[in-house]
């Protein structure tokens, strides 16, 4: 949707403090998606502010912030669209008041509607296993693929996490990895069986015909001996899941997903997995404990004898 107001230029205090929270965001290790439509989304708000005859952090009201927000409304935002600004705009106000710029977070004082949570797209343990199963093994390129597939899925990383991964990361022996996640924030994710095979064979045979005469510390390689982008990882994974003939639309985010869901279907820890995810918040865990109770109810109506018509 195009924005609802004008385009102001860039270059007030206003901008300069964007970039730097920006710059912050690229420095945590967020994905260049996330990076995108924060710098896209804010900056829409701070051009709507110039073209009010406000270009500094002072001058910013809460009056102004809601008439943003009307702007967007009456211009047919979506009410989760309009959500979303909000909490980039409040995580920016965060950003503010920890570096001095203000006492308090103007953002946190406006409140975003309500939209209704939808629960997380998983694949079933059969999808999965066919995604798996695409790439040809006999090539340096589809080991690499295969490998990186059986770590999303065994270990539930953030594919940000996954092509920052360097060798001395791995502890084959436990079958452990040392992560970098959101706010630099370190933690040890697991491997099983399956993929601890996939990722030593791809080292010891696709990785080094890819790093040729090169000197690489990355884990995941391009065709150039390169790190991986997060850009191709996407690529890897959605072409993968429509060879595989599977209709929704497969990302690294999908099997972060899968991994958290068939986790708690197996009868992991609620605290478990949100470790294992990198989640600050329980609550970013729980939706995925609510898929595995819905889908409790879903057998039960369905198998037990005298469920017809229960609620």
């Amino acid at each position: 949707m195009p924005s609802p107001v004008p385009i102001a230029r860039a270059g007030t205090e206003l901008h300069r403090w964007l970039d730097l929270y920006l710059r912050g965001l690229e420095q945590d290790n967020a994905s260049p998606y996330t990076i995108k439509n924060y710098a896209t989304d804010i900056s829409q708000f701070l051009d709507y502010c110039e073209n009010h005859d406000v270009r500094e952090l002072g001058a910013l009201d809460r009056d102004l912030v809601r008439a943003y927000m009307a702007v967007l409304d009456d211009a047919g935002y979506a009410r989760a669209s309009i959500a979303r600004r909000i909490f980039e705009l409040r995580a920016f106000g965060d950003y503010l008041v920890r570096h001095g710029a203000w006492s308090q977070n103007l953002f946190r004082r406006i409140y975003a509607p309500r939209v209704p949570r939808k629960l997380p797209r998983y694949l079933t343990e059969e999808e999965t296993l066919r995604l798996l199963e695409i790439p040809d093994t006999s090539t340096p390129k589809g080991s690499r693929d295969r490998a990186i597939m059986e770590v999303l899925y065994a270990s539930g990383l953030r594919v940000s996490e996954l092509v920052s991964l360097d060798l001395g990361d791995i502890d084959m022996r436990h079958g452990e990895m040392r992560v970098i996640g959101k706010g630099n924030k370190e933690r040890v994710a697991l491997l099983g069986r399956p993929a601890l095979e996939a990722l030593r064979s791809y080292i010891d045979t696709g990785r080094l015909e890819q790093l040729g005469d090169q000197r690489a510390s990355a884990v995941f390689l391009n065709r150039w001996g390169n790190r991986l982008s997060s850009r191709s990882v996407d690529t890897i994974v959605r072409k993968a899941g429509a060879a595989a003939g599977i209709e929704e639309t497969v990302t690294p985010h999908l099997l972060r997903h899968t991994f958290a869901t068939h986790m708690l279907d197996g009868g992991a820890d609620l605290r478990v997995v949100q470790e294992l995810l990198g989640h600050d918040n329980i609550a970013s865990t729980q939706i995925y404990a609510n898929i595995t109770q819905r889908r409790a109810r879903e057998i039960y109506l369905k198998a037990h004898p005298r469920s017809e018509g229960g609620e």
